[in-house]
This record gives structure tokens, C-alpha cells and sequence, in this order.
């Protein structure tokens, strides 16, 4: 069974990393692809940028507007997940102009808007290890993650969950459908567990602030 129909399609492996293609001696880079579909009621996939651009550090498309532009006809709108606030911030495609522009990060999961069909391939770099910072919301606790790639030991949400320790729900979204798939923690027990692997967006809802992995130097939000 697919999980989150957003399929990682191809996934070039390093050991437990991407598979490298050298460019200069010590630099690592490969590819991650999702396939975006059309949904039965609407065109919403997640997907995430696993690599990073090696020249400037940062995300391989700098801004929203750069990722939709590369797929032209393909990408209306571009979204980020705001936890403070537990709401969007969208960069949206009008006639020939991206407005709500913002800044990419590498290891972030995004909401895309697609207008048909496509393979979205995320190329570059090996993403420094991070460490996601999971806050409490002015009206809930939910907060976008990736998984990292060096993090191959987790099969199931529910050990990326107790991994956390303070995660109550770990979800998936089927794009096929346009919904949530969620495992939630009741007591000590899982309920809804899925499958996830290396590269995969997944929302978490948190009973507290923390930092996770616990033992990452660099802090995303």
C-alpha cells in the first residue's frame, strides 16, 4: 500500500544515506522523488527537500517561487506551516506572478498545489544533521517534520513517536483522497500505526514543547 500517495520513487543510497555522484572530493549529492497526483477532491500533495544546493547551504530552490517556476504549469500554489500561529503561509501562482513569497528551507515539508499529475524531484547535497524545534501553538500543537535521513531505524510512525516522547499523533496525508491518515498515541498504546521511511513529511501533534531529535546541534522550526 502506498503511504501519503506522495511515493518516494526513487531514493539513491550512501550506506544508509543518497547514493553519491562526486562532484569534488568530499561533496555527496543525489536525488529524492515524490510523485504529486491529482486527488478526488482536490490537487494538495506534501512533499519535503531532503537535499540542500551545495554552493549556498540552503534549500536547491531559494524561494517558493523558484520551486514553482520549475515546474511550470505544473504548481499553483506553495505552502509552509506556521506553528506558532497553527496556520499557512502560501505563495500563490496569478497569471504569470508568485504572490506570498518566502524563503526555502532544506529538511522542511511543504504543501504544494499541483494542476496535474508530475514527478517533483528534490536534487543536491546531504542536509547536515538538524534538530526540529516542536512548539506549542496559540490553538493547537502541530508542527511539520521530515524524516531525517539518517534516521533509517524508524519503520513505524508510532517509533518516530515515542522517539519524540512527547508526540500524542503522528499523520500522513493521502493525497488520493485528500485526508489524514493518523496514528495516536492512547495511553501507552498506538492506534492507526503506518509505515514511514527516510524522507517522509509527516505531521506530529506534540503535549509539550521539545526538540527532537534530542541530540541535533542546528534547530529548525
Amino acid at each position: 500500500m502506498k503511504k501519503l500517495y506522495l511515493s518516494i520513487l526513487a531514493l539513491v543510497l550512501v550506506g544508509s544515506f543518497l547514493m553519491a555522484i562526486e562532484s569534488e572530493p568530499s561533496e555527496i549529492v543525489g536525488y529524492v522523488a515524490y510523485e504529486c497526483v491529482e486527488g478526488t477532491t482536490g490537487n494538495l500533495n506534501f512533499i519535503s527537500l531532503p537535499v540542500m544546493d551545495p554552493g549556498t547551504g540552503r534549500a536547491y530552490y531559494e524561494m517558493a517561487s523558484d520551486l514553482g517556476n520549475a515546474y511550470p504549469g505544473l504548481i499553483d500554489g506553495i505552502s509552509k506551516w506556521l506553528p506558532a500561529t497553527q496556520s499557512w503561509s502560501t505563495a500563490s501562482l496569478v497569471g504569470s506572478t508568485w504572490f506570498g513569497d518566502f524563503l526555502l528551507d532544506p529538511a522542511n515539508a511543504y504543501m504544494i498545489s499541483v494542476t496535474g499529475p508530475f514527478t517533483f524531484y528534490s536534487v543536491g547535497a546531504l542536509v547536515d544533521p538538524i534538530q526540529y524545534h516542536l512548539v506549542e501553538g496559540t490553538t493547537g500543537n502541530l508542527n511539520f517534520i521530515m524524516v531525517p535521513l539518517d534516521r533509517s531505524d524508524f519503520d513505524w510512525a508510532s517509533e518516530l513517536g515515542e522517539d519524540i516522547v512527547y508526540a500524542d499523533g503522528v499523520s500522513q496525508w493521502l493525497a488520493l483522497t485528500q485526508s489524514w491518515s493518523t496514528a495516536s498515541k492512547v495511553g501507552t498504546t498506538w492506534f492507526g500505526d503506518f509505515g514511514i521511511g527516510i524522507s517522509k513529511p509527516l505531521m506530529v501533534s506534540i503535549t509539550q514543547e521539545t526538540y527532537w531529535p534530542s541530540t541535533r546541534l542546528e534547530t529548525r522550526n
